[in-house]
């Protein structure tokens, strides 16, 4: 009974016959009762008779050969497989040295041979297809197709943008300080031994299970920064102001609650209520027109600009006890004079009114989403706020501060301004805030 062989032309690669040893060249025999492992013997041994242990020479046997045609009458199947390693060994279209390896046949044979069965078969090519087309459908659903994007931003540390982005690093998709950064320290120096006893290795166990915890926690956290988009605060500010003052401070209030419900829901959430603000405002305003008694937009455009006229009028009444109130005052009367510049020509006031020193003042600083914001107490956050300082910068000084008030045993308002190169104003608010809250003391 003929049976395809081994396809390979070395030898070598062939089982060795049982009998005398040798490397099988086709065709020869293989024992179908004995084995596994095949018991292969040549056609020497076969005619001989060989027996080995069990093997007797009455068991039944196949014909092991490769020498049959399989896509054309003129090529057998170890030719084939010699095509087929040629081409692998010396590349495609190679065709001399190809049909130099293989011996049998011409370059003009091996090259039509291969072209007509191996890559115009339409047989094979049908089968390429549809596998291509399996594996697309197995994959079509649980794939994230790849789109190539603009190379991400790599903010040197400590720089403004990399505080901007809480230390994020869009190369490597991670945060250069970890939440909870040294969690790792508790386990450096837990090992695991076989005579620990049944407590001990409880104990080990149970501060793993704290570890993992913990982790958990810091894969938490990262997923709402991510899922959220607040990784980027000042393009993230930038969004929250796109809405009226009264929907940002819905905004800020709900802002805990979004850990609770995903990004989707969340923003859902803050949308309808922007639109119910505006839903209100256009009611109270159409309730102010039933009032006056207009009852189509054609004279609801005209009540409106007269209204608007009428607070110009209004302004331009009080302009006499605001000059009489100013006048005294240079710097402020200018200012003054401009304000009602910019009030004529329609546009918003730049300048605010002065006060009767002439000096206007800066507004609290916003430390909504800062860097270091929660590691500050109640009084320093409004000591930031009032001297328009960030936190992760005030925590900066603090820490110089406190260290040069240790190594000298107290602080000088000169050694602090020496340390820290800022305003000596605001180096001065932070000197005496530092003393009165016991932080440092005086030289």
């Amino acid at each position: 009974m003929d049976r395809l062989g081994s396809f390979s032309s070395d030898p070598s690669d062939k089982p060795p016959c049982r009998g005398c040893s040798s490397y099988l060249m086709e065709p020869y025999i293989k024992c179908a009762e004995c084995g596994p492992p095949p018991f292969f013997l040549c056609l020497q041994c076969f005619t001989r008779g060989f027996e080995y242990k069990k093997h007797q020479s009455d068991h039944t046997y196949e014909i092991m050969t490769s020498d049959f045609p399989v896509l054309d009458p003129s090529w057998t199947a170890q030719e084939e497989m010699a095509l087929l390693e040629a081409v692998m060994d010396c590349g495609f279209g190679n065709w001399q040295d190809v049909a130099n390896q293989m011996c049998t046949k011409t370059k003009e044979e091996c090259e039509k041979h291969y072209m007509k069965h191996f890559i115009n078969n339409p047989l094979f090519a049908s089968t390429l297809l549809n596998l291509k087309q399996a594996e697309e459908a197995k994959t079509a659903d649980t794939a994230i197709p790849f789109h190539s994007a603009d190379d991400p931003p790599r903010p040197t540390f400590d720089s403004l943008l990399s505080r901007d982005m809480a230390g994020y690093m869009p190369a490597r998709a991670d945060f250069i300080e970890e939440f909870d950064n040294y969690a790792e320290w508790d386990l450096r120096d837990i090992d695991f031994v076989e005579d620990d006893s049944d407590i001990l290795h409880a104990l080990k166990m149970a501060v793993v299970d704290i570890y993992h915890s913990r982790l958990k926690e810091r894969q938490r956290r990262k997923k709402i920064i991510r899922d959220h988009g607040l990784i980027n605060l000042r393009k993230f500010q930038l969004m929250e102001r796109r809405y009226p003052k009264e929907v940002q401070d819905l905004y800020e209030t709900m802002r805990r609650f979004a850990r609770i419900v995903g990004p989707v829901e969340h923003d859902k959430f803050i949308e309808s209520h922007a639109l119910e603000f505006e839903l209100r405002r256009e009611i109270k305003r159409l309730q102010e027109y039933r009032t006056a008694g207009i009852t189509n937009f054609c004279s609801a455009r005209t009540y409106d600009h007269l209204k608007k006229t009428r607070e110009e009028e209004r302004l331009k009444r009080t302009m006499l006890s605001e000059v009489l109130q100013y006048i005294q005052d240079s710097s402020a009367c200018q200012q003054w004079l401009r304000r009602q510049a910019d009030i004529d020509s329609g546009l918003t006031p730049s300048i605010p009114m002065a006060s009767n020193s002439g000096r206007r003042s800066a507004p609290p600083l916003n430390l909504t989403g800062l860097p270091g914001t929660e590691k500050l107490n109640e009084k320093e956050k409004e000591l930031c706020q009032m001297v328009r300082l960030v936190p992760g910068a005030y925590l900066e000084y603090k820490s110089a501060l406190l260290n040069e008030c240790n190594k000298q045993g107290g602080l000088r308002l000169a050694q602090a301004r020496a340390l820290i190169k800022i305003d000596v104003n605001k180096t001065r608010k932070i000197y005496d805030f530092l003393i009165r809250e016991g932080y440092i003391t005086k030289a």
